[in-house]
C-alpha cells in the first residue's frame, strides 16, 4: 500500500504539469497536481510539523496494537489506516521544503463529490474510518467476536439468572433432609409411618 502510494506520487511528481487539470473521466475525476502542507482540505496549513509528530505516533500505536489484533476486518482497517499514515508521513518526512514539513503530493480531485484535492494514502485512510465506524456498530470485538446488544445482553441476563435459579431448587430438592432431633429414631418417619 504504502509503495503504492509512493510509486503513483513519484510518477505525479514526474509527468503532470504542477497546478493544472487533466481530466480523466470530465468532471467526475480529474488529476491535479498540488502540494499540501496541511491535513485533509489544506487545514492548519502552517502546522506540518504537528501532523508529521500526530502521524508518527500513529504509525507507532497502530505497530504495538496490532499484535492484538484477531479480526480479519480489524486487521484490514489498521493495515489501512497504518498504510495510508505512512504514505503521507513520508512525504512529510521527505519532501519539500525540509524534513518533518513536507507537503504531501495530492493529485485526486473529484469535484462532482467533494472539493478537496486527495491521493491514494488519504483515499485508505477514509475508507479504513468508515469500515471501523461499522465494525463498532456491528459490535465486533478486535477478537472477531460479536459483541451483544443491550437487548441481546438482558435476554442473557435474565436466561442466566433462570438457569441459576433452576440449578439452586435442583440443589434444594438434592440434599439430604437434616435431621430433626425431635424424629423418632425407630425406622419411623416424623408421621409414624414405617419406612420399611
Amino acid at each position: 500500500m504504502v509503495a503504492l502510494d509512493q510509486g503513483v506520487k513519484a510518477l505525479v511528481v514526474a509527468n503532470l504539469p504542477y497546478g493544472t487539470v487533466v481530466p480523466v473521466l470530465g468532471n467526475a475525476l480529474q488529476l491535479l497536481y498540488v502540494r499540501n502542507p496541511g491535513a485533509a482540505f489544506s487545514f492548519a496549513v502552517n502546522m506540518t510539523w504537528v501532523f508529521s509528530i500526530v502521524s508518527t505516533a500513529v504509525v507507532v500505536a497502530i505497530i504495538v496494537f496490532a499484535r492484538r489484533i484477531r479480526s480479519m476486518w480489524w486487521a484490514l482497517v489498521l493495515g489501512m489506516l497504518l498504510g495510508g499514515a505512512l504514505g503521507n508521513l513520508l512525504d512529510r518526512l521527505f519532501r519539500e521544503p525540509g524534513f518533518g514539513r513536507g507537503h504531501v503530493v495530492d493529485f485526486i480531485s473529484t469535484p462532482w463529490m467533494m472539493p478537496a484535492i486527495y491521493n491514494i494514502a488519504d483515499s485508505f485512510i477514509c475508507i479504513s474510518m468508515v469500515i471501523f465506524v461499522l465494525l463498532v456498530i456491528l459490535g465486533v470485538n478486535l477478537d472477531g467476536t460479536r459483541a451483544l446488544s443491550a437487548k441481546q445482553q438482558r435476554r442473557a441476563d435474565g436466561s442466566a439468572a433462570s438457569t441459576a435459579a433452576s440449578d439452586a431448587d435442583v440443589s434444594r430438592a438434592s440434599r439430604p433432609l437434616v435431621d430433626d432431633p425431635r424424629a423418632p429414631r425407630d425406622g419411623r418417619d416424623s408421621l409414624g409411618h414405617d419406612a420399611t
